[in-house]
């Protein structure tokens, strides 16, 4: 299968948009712009979905943050993952002249029109978890994806020894957080485990999805050794049920158990690798997201600038063709150190 990532297209520059190149003062030292917070500065938050328990667990942080904070100018909207509704939140920001809107788009390709739209209103922009593909945008707020897919590819191609069938959970391939875990993962097992063979099962991070697709996968190859899943928040709980109700939901370490690597981090996720029923997580920082949507759509509403280099909270910011990137730490997390206090799925109220 072929992952391509079109080169983002920079979109409303006419607009005076602030491209951003750095870190806040307080974050890493390195800013300029505004200068003192404009405490009457009215930012946007729209909440992308509600049917993870990764995206439930970014909003419970993201409200916490607005209200420890008393960031009344904060007005939040919810999105559903439609991105009509997404179109209609940012209209009614615009009219209500936010300076600033963190999002989270979930269809990446379309996003031209959107941030054309918005910096067409002066309007600057964070994107959180996605990558906007075409239209400039101030800050994006993730971790790296491709090295989500590489992880676990490094962590499972070991467990089963270089040899045998893998089903991957592939998320939407017309987002680019699908398409960059998988292509991380593909290019990792071609390298490093040729022995292994990947079954791709294409999903739109639907659960319903990815178990019809993974009941079909163990009645054609009865000899699956292993499984990656792109979203613990969807996928964990139907994959699970699934095997239980196989008679294949043996603890890790024991005869006939299938290794199992997720993404996310949350706490499910986390109780699933003390019980044994899966291997390995990828803890996606829900915190963090949620911490530096905040903070970089203030310093937006405020004009400030930054540059590339490394921040004071273990990230570094990098160049994109339509912005930059502030990418965000996202462990391993296996049996040795699930019980690490700093995860985040450890403190979130589940």
């Amino acid at each position: 299968m072929h992952y391509r990532k079109p080169r983002a297209t920079v979109a409303g520059a006419a607009a005076g948009a602030v491209l951003v190149a750095g870190t806040l003062t307080g974050c890493s030292g390195h800013s300029s712009g505004a200068g003192a917070r404009d405490a009457g500065a009215a930012i946007g938050v729209d909440l992308p979905r509600d049917d993870s328990d990764f995206w439930k667990s970014y909003a419970q942080y993201l409200k916490a943050g607005v209200a420890e904070q008393g960031l009344d100018s904060v007005q939040i909207t919810e999105s559903h993952n439609d991105d009509a509704q997404l179109k209609s939140n940012l209209q009614k920001f615009e009219k209500d002249h936010v300076k600033a809107v963190a999002i989270a788009p979930q269809s990446t390709q379309n996003t031209e029109a959107l941030f054309f739209d918005l910096f067409s209103h002066r309007i600057n922009a964070v994107s959180v978890d996605t990558e906007p593909e075409h239209g400039e945008v101030y800050m994006v707020v993730r971790a790296d994806n491709v090295a989500y897919g590489t992880k676990a590819c490094e962590f499972l191609g070991k467990q089963l020894g270089g040899k045998g069938k893998v089903a991957e959970l592939q998320g939407a391939l017309s987002s680019i957080n699908g398409y960059e875990r998988s292509r991380g993962f593909a290019t990792c097992m071609k390298k490093q485990f040729p022995g292994i063979q990947v079954i791709e099962l294409a999903t739109d991070w639907k659960g319903d999805v990815a178990s019809a697709k993974l009941q079909s996968t163990l009645a054609a190859n009865p000899d699956l050794k292993g499984v990656y899943m792109q979203a613990g928040g969807v996928f964990l709980q139907p994959t699970l049920t699934l095997l239980q109700q196989k008679g294949l939901l043996k603890p890790a370490g024991q005869s006939g158990h299938i290794a199992i690597v997720s993404n996310d981090g949350i706490p499910q996720e986390l109780d699933a690798i003390r019980r044994g029923d899966i291997d390995a997580t990828v803890s996606q920082p829900a915190d963090l997201y949620a911490k530096y949507a905040l903070y970089y759509a203030q310093a937006a509403a405020e004009n400030k600038s930054f540059h590339t280099g490394p921040t004071d909270h273990d990230s570094t910011i990098i160049s994109l063709p339509n912005g930059m990137e502030d990418r965000l730490p996202a462990p391993l997390v296996t049996k040795d150190n699930v019980d690490d206090k700093t995860l985040w799925g450890n403190h979130i109220v589940k």
